[in-house]
């Protein structure tokens, strides 16, 4: 089918596209500190999204790669490759989990609602989803993206005007534990990296020939571009007063309105859910016998509730740099490996 690209662009910005993008926290961290710099990084980071995302689409469909297994084992060997696919388990495993911990974390702050239940919901709604593997990873992200791009658009850009492209933080810092605002726009790629690398090499039955493969790939890198410049020009605006916040994008909703919060609470649970998808998805794709597959769903999903637990905060922080160096290795690796 020729619309296969708008379903593979829609899984790979609904994977990266989640709780730390969606609320700001990522763009600050990443590129928000370094002030109008940032701008660039976030360029940069879009040009690896579309480039090396689309180099990676072209050699799953040349070399006819259907999971990650095959993708590591031709790329590292089979002792290398087991490492690394344990590796990417435990990365997949507590990725999922930062996710229903953002879940509870919402439905806590945002709609009063108790943490638990917020947990409860997330993991209930990716349980069903993962019953119906590619067809549903593919069928919500094609509904929910679209959806998550405009809200995000929308909120920006209101943002934008009503405080006057004002911005607040110019100049920025020269450099952070992340080096200055290239090395960190390089490891804001790398941070998703591995993620895109298990999700991406499932996705040969829908991967028509090369066009398909470069269209999904520019389309998903550019539009994953945009939304972070528009976010990053939020954050820039408004910079002195959420430099701190866990949740930036909530702050400054109530600009908009208290409705309007929660309209946008429910916008970052969306963009959570997307990206717990890709994650419990790319787990999933790892377990070859189909027999054992849905009690494994089961365990996977109930297993993530304790370390969903130590809340969202303390996983991001600790998690996401070092799996920013070992993701930009792998994808490279991958890319020059004939």
């Amino acid at each position: 089918m020729e619309k296969n690209w708008i379903k593979i662009a829609s899984i790979y910005i609904g994977t990266v596209i989640g709780a730390g993008f969606a609320s700001g926290r990522e763009i600050i961290e990443f590129f928000g500190v370094y002030g109008l710099k940032g701008i660039i990084g976030v360029i940069i980071s879009g040009i690896f999204f579309s480039l090396l995302g689309s180099l990676l689409l072209i050699k799953i469909y040349d070399s006819k790669i259907r999971d990650f297994n095959q993708l590591s084992a031709k790329v590292f060997g089979k002792r290398l490759g087991f490492i690394i696919d344990t590796l990417i388990g435990f990365s997949l495993y507590t990725g999922f989990s930062v996710m229903v911990s953002g879940s509870g974390a919402i439905f806590m702050e945002e709609l009063g609602l108790p943490f638990n239940i917020g947990i409860l919901v997330m993991i209930l709604c990716c349980f069903v989803v993962f019953m119906f593997s590619l067809e549903g990873l593919s069928f919500i992200n094609t509904i929910l993206v679209p959806l998550l791009i405009l809200g995000m658009l929308f909120t920006s850009f209101y943002l934008n005007l009503r405080g006057g492209y004002t911005l607040s933080n110019v100049e920025g810092i020269s450099l952070t534990r992340k080096g200055n605002f290239i090395t960190s726009s390089i490891l804001y790629f790398g941070s998703n990296s591995l993620i895109i690398l298990v999700v991406f090499s499932s996705l040969l039955p829908m991967i028509d020939n090369k066009r398909t493969a470069i269209l999904s790939g520019t389309i998903g890198g550019t539009t994953l571009c945009i939304l972070g410049l528009s976010i990053l020009t939020s954050m820039l605006i408004y910079y002195n007063e959420v430099v701190y916040l866990e949740i930036p994008m909530l702050k400054i909703c109530n600009y908009i309105g208290e409705n309007y919060r929660k309209f946008y609470s429910i916008l970052l649970w969306v963009a959570m859910f997307t990206t717990a998808l890709a994650n419990g998805f790319g787990f999933m794709n790892r377990i070859s016998d189909d027999r054992y597959r849905i009690p494994i769903i089961a365990l996977f999903c109930i297993t993530a509730v304790p370390l969903a637990k130590v809340g969202f905060a303390n996983l991001i922080g600790t998690i996401y740099p070092t799996f920013g160096v070992i993701g930009f290795t792998m994808m490279v690796g991958v890319l020059v490996k004939d």
